[in-house]
């Protein structure tokens, strides 16, 4: 694996233009202050989350969980965790950005060829963790569960 194997990065909102979004794949999303739309993708340290699908929605539907998650719904963990922090959808989105490393194969296929590379996108996940960690000494923020807390674990029952 090497960073060239990542799309350049797209504003959050550009998501779905990004090639390979039917595939299952890592996606890699960053907070920044500046436009990093268009720049090569790069290890670095404004990457807030590192993630992984092998659904048959692929990329563009485990991102769209995502979305529907910061955005005040529920289904995906690492962005109850971002929305505890950022609970201004709008504010985030503009300073959201993301960069995926699709990987083709069929999900529901049997074949040994498919099954491997399912695998792959697991493993690759960690890889990634461990690229990151490696740089900057720790995990992703919205990694890592021990100091990010949930919004609809904390914030989200006090509004009940």
């Amino acid at each position: 694996m090497t960073d060239n194997d990542f799309s350049s990065w797209f504003p959050w909102n550009s998501r779905n233009k990004i090639m390979g979004m039917k595939n299952p794949g890592i996606y890699v999303l960053a907070i920044s202050g500046k436009d990093i739309s268009n720049q090569p993708f790069s290890w670095r340290d404004e990457i807030v989350y590192i993630g992984m699908t092998n659904s048959s929605a692929g990329l563009k539907g485990r991102l769209q969980q995502f979305d529907n998650t910061i955005n005040g719904k529920t289904g995906h963990g690492g962005a109850d965790r971002v929305r505890f922090k950022y609970e201004d959808y709008e504010e985030l989105s503009n300073r959201l950005f993301v960069s995926i490393m699709p990987i083709p194969c069929d999900v529901k296929s049997n074949h040994p060829d498919d099954l491997l590379k399912m695998g792959d996108v697991a493993k690759l996940e960690y890889v990634c963790f461990a690229k990151y960690a490696g740089k900057f000494g720790h995990l992703p923020q919205f990694n890592d569960k021990k100091n990010s807390p949930k919004f609809s674990l904390t914030k989200g029952r006090q509004r009940k």
